[in-house]
């Protein structure tokens, strides 16, 4: 498995941006970002595919916006208009060739086999 390595978190007021950025991100993989807000489950936040189609959780969608720059090797999440409730510990995950897309959803995290340590998103009132 790869270590993927995440950064960009921080502690923002409500309305502000951050953006998030997780390395090594390969051209033919699918990934994903996941957040865990304390006591609650890690959830699943957007996708993004070799095709470059992506999908949002309801609660980001038109504000949080995922890509991927195959040259630099980087996934990035632009969070933007963040709200209180977007506090959460943000992981980045991979699955190498898309070979686990093929029979696990693209939004359960037993669909990614390599995952970040994570970066902690902070947003105050």
């Amino acid at each position: 498995q790869l270590q993927l390595v995440e950064s960009g978190g921080g502690s923002v007021q409500t309305g502000g941006s951050l953006r998030l950025a997780c390395s090594p991100a390969g051209d033919g993989d699918c990934m994903a970002w996941f957040r865990e807000a304390p006591r609650l489950e890690r959830e699943w936040v957007a996708t993004i595919e070799t095709d470059d189609y992506v999908r949002y959780i309801d609660a980001v969608k038109g504000r949080f916006t995922i890509s991927k720059d195959n040259n630099k090797h980087t996934l990035y999440l632009q969070m933007d208009r963040l709200k209180v409730e977007d506090t959460a510990m943000y992981y980045c995950a991979s699955d190498p060739g898309c070979v686990l897309a093929r029979v696990v959803d693209r939004t359960h995290r037993m669909g990614y086999s390599d995952w970040g340590q994570g970066t902690q998103v902070t947003v105050t009132s």
